[in-house]
């Protein structure tokens, strides 16, 4: 497969690599993007990165919570500009309150009554009025005996570039209070799941796959190498526990109280989180191509 300047200019972005090694990994790997960034890890040039790291888009990200339950929906658009423009804000508050009530899936939302019209027509026209294109990409529900919501980065209240939110249950009143806590932090961290239990079973081995030829890689060439039943017994094992440490919302140190995991922290106030959803603007979608610099160009050509 032909690798692109592109291709080593996205590579070089999601993972922060050089150009010749982000080169060298799409040609190892035949151009498999993921595949290069495994490469790339495993031989110590790269750092994991997430597909957030890889999207661009703009809007917002609205929230809306009542009576236990809470919704966050994203509605794009091709500026950062119209994010800012206040009839823009108030279709996406509404928009949100009809996701609340109606539920189900996003085609259940755009066919809901908004004000005499569809949500569908109604962002139709908004369109045609603000004169940019715009889109009702998505939105995520949550329920739980307490749910709190929180913006990141917000617009005004109750949208942002991220929305979040938090089911738990206890307490009310000490479900609220360190529950915006909870949210702040799963904000910053953008854990991967709330326990290693829901974690995606293919990203863990993904991840196991990386440590075990990393590890071997590293004692292959160490000058004192050690013996392949202390990497498989001690040295992966160790890492695949801080990994998921890292990536679970309950296994990660608390931002605000790093001494104790969000688990205990929560324990600790008497609440049990039973579910959380974070959405950002722009995740999962890509970056457009854009023209690569010249020396670029002239590294891919072997000048």
């Amino acid at each position: 497969m032909s690798i692109t300047a592109a291709m080593v200019k996205e590579l070089r972005e999601t993972t922060g690599a050089g150009m010749m090694d982000a080169k060298k990994a799409l040609t190892e790997v035949n151009g498999d993007m993921e595949a290069a960034i495994d490469w790339l890890r495993t031989k110590g040039l790269a750092k994991a990165a997430k597909k957030a790291d890889r999207v661009a888009a703009e809007g917002l990200v609205g929230v809306a919570v009542a009576a236990g339950k809470g919704v966050a929906v994203e509605i794009n658009s091709e500026t950062d500009f119209v994010a800012k423009n206040a009839d823009f804000q108030a279709l996406v508050r509404d928009i949100a309150g009809v996701a609340l009530e109606v539920g189900g899936s996003v085609e259940a939302v755009k066919a809901a009554n908004l004000n005499g019209k569809t949500v569908e027509d109604t962002l139709t026209a908004a369109i045609a009025t603000i004169g940019e294109k715009m889109d009702f990409r998505r939105f995520v529900s949550i329920e739980g005996d307490t749910v709190v919501s929180y913006v990141h980065n917000a617009a005004t209240e109750g949208m942002g570039k991220i929305g979040v939110l938090v089911a738990l249950k206890g307490d009310a009143a000490k479900a609220l209070e360190i529950g915006k806590q909870f949210a702040m932090h799963i904000a910053a961290t953008s854990p991967l799941s709330l326990s290693e239990a829901t974690l995606d079973p293919a990203i863990v081995e993904r991840e196991l796959q990386v440590q075990t030829a990393k590890a071997l890689e590293e004692n292959a060439s160490s000058d004192k190498p050690k013996p392949e039943q202390v990497i498989h017994n001690n040295i992966i094992p160790g890492r695949m526990k801080k990994f998921l440490a890292e990536n679970t919302l309950l296994g990660q140190a608390f931002v605000i109280n790093p001494d104790l995991t969000v688990e205990a922290a929560a324990k600790e106030a008497g609440v049990e989180i039973t579910s959380f959803a974070r959405v950002a603007v722009g995740e999962g979608i890509e970056k457009k191509e854009e023209d690569f610099a010249a020396e670029v160009a002239k590294t891919l050509s072997g000048g």
